[in-house]
């Protein structure tokens, strides 16, 4: 794998729209310039289930982004559902059973499960609202023992925790790092971002990537332009 390829990989555009047609319409104007697509919530819900099926036969990477979270014995056949798929990550949160539990229905396959430890939405008021006694540092870290423990293939979590979570857990967990955004743009909804190059010197495995890219004006110039910025920083 060459450098720029290689760099390639590491970026996953976030296909957040409403429509499988729309979708469709993305990937054909990225074309090789992106191998690898998240699909979440919305878009399987309007049909993005097939489609991201498609994707991966068409031999893209596909990360099926569902965040499960249920009884063990429902994550887990979920999670072996999802893994007849052809995806290469499905995400789950990051409690203690909900993880054992979508690993047991993974084994042997090819699919990763990553861990979301806290949403890239949150900050340390929100958590305390909603009842967590830790920050998002602690709380981050907690979770990332214990997905350690458990062996999962790896977390979801800011790139301003991944320095701190690569020291902790070393090379054995990828780290997906959602709330990337180059130098200049909107950081939207976000209130823990940084920059791919920023990311991938902290130690991000993965960088996840939607508005940035998707509303562009040249969304395919706006790819290739972070995937240089990446391979700079490999």
């Amino acid at each position: 794998m060459s450098r720029t390829e290689d760099a390639r990989d590491r970026m996953i555009v976030a296909l957040d729209v409403a429509d499988t047609a729309k979708a469709a319409r993305l990937v054909k104007t990225l074309g090789d310039s992106v191998s690898f697509y998240k699909i979440g919530m919305e878009l399987v819900y309007g049909g993005g289930l097939e489609f991201a099926t498609d994707l991966a036969a068409s031999g893209k990477k596909v990360f099926l982004d569902l965040k499960l979270h249920d009884i063990p014995n429902t994550v887990q056949k979920a999670a072996a559902q999802v893994s007849r798929l052809g995806m290469t990550y499905l995400t789950v949160h990051a409690f203690p059973q909900t993880m054992k539990a979508a690993l047991e229905g993974t084994r042997g396959t090819d699919t990763k499960i990553l861990g979301v430890t806290v949403m890239t939405s949150y900050d340390d008021s929100d958590l305390l609202a909603a009842g967590y006694a830790m920050g998002v540092k602690e709380l981050v870290a907690h979770r990332a023992r214990q997905a350690k423990e458990i062996g999962i293939g790896g977390l979801i979590l800011s790139a301003e925790e991944v320095r701190a979570m690569r020291k902790l857990v070393g090379d054995t967990l990828d780290l997906v790092t959602p709330g990337i955004r180059p130098a200049g743009a909107a950081i939207g909804d976000q209130k823990r971002v940084m920059t791919p190059g920023e990311a991938i010197a902290a130690g991000a495995t993965r960088l996840v990537i939607g508005r940035p890219i998707t509303e562009a004006s040249d969304p395919k110039a706006a790819a290739d332009a972070i995937v240089q910025e990446i391979e700079a920083a490999l």
